[in-house]
């Protein structure tokens, strides 16, 4: 897990604004002026969040340590998760959580995924890289809002990180607000962000065997897109095994074939989006 990776130990940035660095266990606010930057609303984040990354491996007392920090930091997150999640609700606030290898293409769906939007639903993205707000830029090309999480040495989002975007973004009430994690089939399945479901990306481009060789992921998610359909003539992917293996490791995973180069499947995945629209729109009204 990403406590004994390594990750993490630079600085995040959101929207080009740095907001806390990651050292000696303990979540450092360094922008002094972070909050009179901040968009306000009734979402409050402490500065108290942990998110420790140790390489004390010694035995018993090390691997005891560094899974009592493991726990401590998921239950952390999951208290942010859970200021995410009621200010969604609050909110009618639809959130998808894309996760998948770098190169599955995420960003390009969601363009795809925008453009049929446009006019029927109001759209925002948070976009999770470790470096650079390219993808951010190629989503605001559409005229929806986006704003950029870099993570530094980071390999995932956590729910502080999504929390503190909120208060730049933008998000209309009834909004589907998608975010696209940083492109990694390990850590981001233990992270809730206060998603409604994880929708995991597979491109063809990959191996069929990615659902056996990373199964926390695939067991996390609600729904597995088999992205890039239209390049299966040109390679050796088995897709009849691809989803045999993702069914093997996740027997109620729904999997959609889909190719946002050529429309295929788009109106599938719209549809599966829309039929999870109500739940949300009744939480915002009860």
């Amino acid at each position: 897990m990403c406590t004994t990776c390594g990750c993490g130990s630079g600085q995040t940035r959101i929207g080009g604004v740095v907001v806390a660095a990651h050292e000696h266990d303990q979540f450092v606010p360094v922008h002094e002026h972070e909050h009179s930057l901040l968009l306000s609303h009734s979402h409050p984040h402490t500065h108290d969040h942990v998110h420790a990354h140790v390489h004390d491996h010694t035995a018993p007392k090390g691997e005891a340590r560094i899974v009592k920090l493991e726990r401590d930091i998921l239950e952390k997150n999951n208290e942010f998760a859970r200021a995410n999640r009621a200010w969604f609700a609050a909110h009618g606030v639809q959130v998808l959580n894309l996760v998948s290898s770098p190169g599955s293409g995420k960003t390009t769906l969601l363009v795809k995924t925008i453009e049929a939007l446009r006019g029927v639903r109001p759209v925002a993205v948070i976009e999770g890289d470790q470096e650079t707000a390219l993808d951010a830029q190629r989503i605001r090309a559409t005229g929806a809002p986006a704003i950029q999480i870099n993570t530094g040495k980071g390999c995932h989002l956590d729910a502080h990180m999504v929390g503190h975007a909120l208060e730049r973004l933008p998000v209309a009430r009834g909004s589907l607000l998608l975010v696209e994690n940083v492109g990694n089939l390990v850590c981001p399945a233990a992270f809730d962000l206060g998603e409604a479901h994880k929708v995991a990306v597979l491109s063809v481009t990959e191996g069929e065997d990615k659902p056996l060789k990373y199964p926390d992921m695939f067991r996390a998610a609600s729904l597995m897109l088999l992205n890039k359909c239209d390049l299966l003539p040109h390679l050796d992917f088995d897709i009849d095994a691809a989803i045999a293996y993702a069914k093997r490791v996740n027997p109620s995973l729904e999997i959609i074939r889909v190719s946002a180069r050529t429309g295929e499947g788009m109106a599938d995945w719209l549809e599966w989006i829309e039929r999870r629209r109500p739940a949300v729109e009744a939480q915002a009204e009860a």
